[in-house]
C-alpha cells in the first residue's frame, strides 16, 4: 500500500503543480481553439493568463508558506538534555552528487548545518538521518546514506554518531522506518528539518509516537514589509512550488491517517 501511495503521490503532482497545472491548461486551452471553440479558450485563457501575471509580478508563495514556517520556532532554552539528533533527509542534490562523484547540498541544504550545529551543543549524543531517494524514476541508487554519511562527516560529525537510513522515499516512510533504528524507543529527539516542512514532519512523529523537539530550519518565506512587486518568477516558484506541495501534502497525509493533525502545534 506505500509503494501505490508513494507512486500516486508522483503521478498527482505532475498535474498539482502549479507551473504544471498553467501548462496543462493552455495546453488544454489551444486544444479546444484548434476545435474552434473559441469561448471556451477565452474561458480557461483569461483567468491562466490573470493568474500567471500575478505569479510573476508578486511573491503569492510568501503568502502560502509563512503559516508553515511560522507554526514552530527553535526551542528557547535548548533542553537540557536528548537522546538524539533526527535529521530529514531533502537537503542533498542526489543526481548532480551521483553525476559529478560529489557529495552536493540543494536547497534544504540547511538541514545539515542545523544539524551540525546541534551535534556540537549536544556532543554525546548520535545524530541519525532518515532519508532515501524521492524520485519516482530514480530508486534503488544505493547512494543516498553515502551522500549523506559524507557531507555530515565532512560538516566535523565524527562517523561513529551516525545513525543512517536510506530507505525511505517521503516523510511517513522517513519517520516509520528510522522508529526502530532509535537509540531509546520513548527517548526525546530534537527533529531538524525544512520550517515549512515540520508540521507534517511533527505530524507523522505524534502518529508513530516519537517524541520530537522541532527545530526548523530552511526558511524560505519573508516577512511582509520585505515583500514586493519585483516581477522575478523563477524566484516567485521557487517558493511558490514547495509551499503548494506542503499544503497538498498535510491535506493528503491527514486523510490517509499518516499524520496526527492536519496542522500540528
Amino acid at each position: 500500500m506505500d509503494n501505490v501511495f508513494f507512486i500516486l503521490s508522483k503521478i498527482a503532482w505532475v498535474l498539482l503543480s502549479p507551473a504544471s497545472l498553467i501548462i496543462w491548461l493552455m495546453i488544454f486551452a489551444t486544444v479546444v481553439l484548434v476545435f474552434n471553440k473559441k469561448r471556451l479558450a477565452l474561458a480557461i485563457l483569461v483567468p491562466i493568463s490573470i493568474v500567471s501575471f500575478a505569479l510573476l509580478a508578486y511573491p503569492i508563495g510568501d503568502i502560502l508558506i509563512y503559516p508553515l514556517e511560522s507554526r514552530f520556532s527553535k526551542p528557547e532554552p535548548m533542553p537540557e538534555q536528548i537522546d538524539g539528533i533526527l535529521i530529514l533527509g531533502g537537503g542533498e542534490e542526489l543526481k548532480p552528487s551521483i553525476s559529478w562523484h560529489s557529495s552536493e547540498l540543494g536547497k534544504g541544504g540547511d538541514r545539515y548545518v542545523g544539524a551540525t550545529l546541534l551535534s556540537k551543543y549536544y556532543p554525546d549524543v548520535p545524530v541519525i538521518f532518515a532519508g532515501g531517494s524521492g524520485l519516482l524514476a530514480f530508486q534503488d541508487s544505493g547512494r543516498e546514506g553515502d551522500i549523506a554519511t559524507q557531507l555530515l562527516v565532512t560538516m566535523g560529525i565524527d562517523k561513529t554518531r551516525l545513525i543512517i537510513e536510506s530507505q525511505s522515499r517521503n516523510t511517513y516512510e522517513n519517520l516509520l522506518l528510522i522508529k526502530p533504528e532509535l537509540p531509546k524507543l520513548n527517548g526525546h529527539y530534537v527533529l531538524v528539518t525544512s520550517a515549512f516542512h515540520m508540521p507534517r514532519a511533527v505530524g507523522v512523529a505524534r502518529r508513530l509516537n516519537i517524541s520530537v523537539i522541532p527545530y526548523p530550519v530552511d526558511y524560505r518565506s519573508n516577512v511582509t514589509e520585505l515583500r514586493q512587486w519585483d516581477f522575478n518568477l523563477f524566484e516567485h516558484l521557487e517558493v511558490l512550488e514547495p509551499a503548494w506541495r506542503e499544503w497538498v501534502g498535510l491535506t493528503v497525509y491527514y486523510l490517509t491517517g499518516k499524520t496526527s493533525d492536519w496542522l500540528s502545534k
